[in-house]
């Protein structure tokens, strides 16, 4: 068995085995670029970070509305309801998101096993 032909971040060279005729891992093969790419572009990174702050923002003005009197309970009961409703889809798109990443990453996980498998 082979090992990947590519060198590490650190410049050290890579120590994952691959199957002849292939010369680079999933990770260091330039077939694979634009699929790394896209998956580090998305990674890490959020896009609910700014809306989650603004809703929580919109939570705190309207708390103090409440407590100092300018804002009606009922009303601000309502609104803190949709509030609420706001936070689970928030986080239900980030569930979706998240297991969408997961899948691209199992799925890439995949073709490195079958490329072992193969040989």
């Amino acid at each position: 068995m082979a090992v990947c032909s590519g060198i590490k971040r650190d410049g050290g060279r890579c120590t994952a085995t691959v199957e002849p005729p292939q010369e680079y891992c999933w990770w260091h093969d330039p077939a694979n670029a634009d699929k790394r790419k896209h998956a580090a572009s998305r990674g890490g990174r959020g896009r609910g970070g700014s809306e989650l702050a603004d809703l929580k923002k919109q939570i705190r003005d309207l708390a103090a509305a409440v407590l100092d009197g300018t804002a009606d309970r009922g009303r601000a009961a309502v609104a803190n309801q949709l509030y609420n409703t706001l936070v689970r889809a928030i986080e239900q798109e980030r569930k979706i998101r998240e297991t969408g990443e997961l899948a691209e990453r199992l799925e890439a996980m995949e073709e490195v096993l079958k490329g072992r498998r193969t040989g």
